[in-house]
């Protein structure tokens, strides 16, 4: 039924479309995705992967940041993604809990965001237990 993840939502205010193209194009490196026609009125901006797939930053009134919930990235060098966040005032903090190397960073507006360098095991469920 399900075939795959097409694109992620994160939320951002109103006026945020400079800083989304500073921190998803400048900083992390993704192109800008030209949006339908009849979406471009509802403000935001949408960003593509490497993978085809997309994130949309779309505006929330009022907004919250998400501080625990996130979405998670891939990277080839989590060292060059520190390097890279410096560069541009970013923080991050890097995770040492699994031994999948990850880090976590906030976007512009205080959402969270995790990166990984790999990918996250994916160990079903057996029902044995």
């Amino acid at each position: 039924m399900i075939t795959g993840l097409d694109h992620v939502q994160v939320c951002a205010p109103r006026g945020c479309e400079d800083a989304a193209r500073a921190f998803f194009t400048d900083f992390l490196g993704l192109p800008e995705l030209r949006k339908p026609d009849a979406l471009i009125a509802n403000g935001g901006a949408w960003f593509a992967l490497p993978d085809g797939r997309q994130v949309h930053v779309g505006l929330e009134d009022p907004f919250t940041p998400a501080r625990k919930a996130h979405a998670c990235l891939r990277a080839d060098d989590l060292d060059e993604v520190a390097r890279r966040a410096a560069g541009h005032g970013v923080t991050v903090e890097f995770d040492s809990r699994l031994a999948l190397r990850r880090l976590y960073l906030l976007d512009p507006w205080g959402n969270r965001w995790e990166i990984v360098e790999g990918a996250h095991d994916a160990v079903p469920l057996t029902g044995d237990a």
